[in-house]
């Protein structure tokens, strides 16, 4: 799934889930402002990465910490021009992110009835969990400057 609103101009932030099989990926402002998300093969995301950084001006890559996120800060770090990569905890962001997904997008039909825990999302929700870490690297920031 992709979403693209307009180009913003001030630097903005490149959400990263990383994964085995397929990862997540989100472009969104320091004023929380959500310009692109979609979900990719593994396979793709190298060059998806080079596509959206031609398209927004990315100031900094902020990924989660936990599945192969080693090996992908590796082949980020070797296949890029300097780009700056903030690792960020992403315990429980699955869990949050099927929440998030219900709230961006309002259940339909017999979904409506049923209780969140128990709807299952239509698609991966990769995309949504690089979305949550932006935003918890940017809540890190807001508790350390307070």
């Amino acid at each position: 799934m992709s979403n693209s609103s307009s180009t913003p101009w001030q630097p903005v932030i490149l959400g990263f889930d990383p994964g085995r099989y397929r990862c997540g990926l989100a472009v969104m402002g320091v004023d929380r402002k959500l310009y692109h998300h979609q979900v990719v093969l593994a396979t793709e995301t190298i060059g998806t990465i080079q596509s959206l950084r031609q398209q927004f001006p990315v100031s900094l890559l902020v990924m989660g910490d936990q599945t192969t996120a080693q090996d992908w800060k590796q082949k980020l770090s070797d296949g890029f021009d300097p780009l700056r990569i903030v690792m960020v905890d992403e315990r429980h962001s699955t869990l949050e992110a099927r929440s998030r997904y219900w709230r961006m997008y309002a259940p339909r039909g017999l979904n409506r009835l049923l209780p969140e825990g128990l709807r299952t999302p239509p698609r991966s929700l990769d995309d949504i969990v690089a979305i949550l870490l932006i935003e918890r690297y940017l809540e890190r920031l807001v508790s350390t400057e307070a």
